[in-house]
């Protein structure tokens, strides 16, 4: 569907007589591969932080203590009703610049993974809370305590739930990461820039900029299939 819908644009072009010129995208074919494997590389290195942040938020907003509950529930509330573009301007330009934090791609990495980690908390939140009162009750009655009824009961179930969520927050986060040219990281949409700047063929220039994205999405979500069908259970 998705070479039909291309091949119906690219002919779509050729009848009102655009002039393509691939010249100047295989000129710059190396800064793109850089570009491409750079965003590769962020994206993974966030998601990482993104789902270890985000379950120790779910934690926090579930803590039976006040200021702990208060501090990650304010935190998830704070990064979720702000711009991510917002935060990175803010993170990069005031609070690395104060820490005196110079290092962009690690910059890059945790204000992107902080930004979906609170809402990965709130997706992992949703997932251990929908597993029913009777459940936690027998478990109980076996023995098991708190942390025991968290590792054998409530996560096994709660990952299967999260999953389809999760997997759309890493898919955004993918998207997402084009942000980071703001901060100065030369991951693959400044590359793109930079070559349709010199080559004045910016047509040329986004069309593998899209393919590029969906080759690293379109994996994901059908790794995310697999898992559901691997992990699915009667309810």
């Amino acid at each position: 569907m998705l070479l039909a819908l291309s091949a119906g644009l690219y002919a779509m072009f050729l009848a009102v007589d655009y002039r393509w010129n691939w010249s100047g995208v295989w000129k710059y074919r190396a800064q793109f591969g850089l570009g491409w494997l750079t965003t590769l590389a962020v994206s993974l290195a966030a998601m990482v932080v993104s789902v270890g942040l985000g379950f120790l938020l779910m934690l926090g907003a579930r803590s039976r203590l006040d200021p702990v509950r208060l501090l990650s529930s304010g935190t998830i509330e704070i990064v979720r009703g702000s711009p991510l573009l917002v935060q990175l301007l803010i993170g990069y330009y005031i609070i690395a610049e104060a820490l005196q934090i110079r290092e962009q791609v690690v910059v890059g990495v945790v204000l992107l993974g902080g930004f979906h980690a609170a809402y990965l908390a709130e997706i992992f939140r949703g997932a251990v809370e929908s597993i029913g009162a009777s459940q936690l009750e027998a478990a109980r009655a076996v023995g098991f305590d708190r942390s025991q009824t968290y590792r054998y009961v409530v996560i096994p179930q709660a990952l299967r739930r999260a999953l389809p969520g999760t997997t759309g927050q890493l898919v955004s986060l993918l998207k997402d990461s084009s942000l980071l040219s703001v901060i100065g990281i030369e991951e693959l949409v400044q590359k793109v820039k930079v070559m349709n700047a010199a080559s004045y063929a910016p047509l040329e220039g986004y069309l593998p900029l899209a393919v590029a994205y969906l080759i690293l999405t379109l994996p994901l979500a059908r790794l995310a299939r697999k898992l559901e069908g691997r992990f699915a259970y009667e309810t």
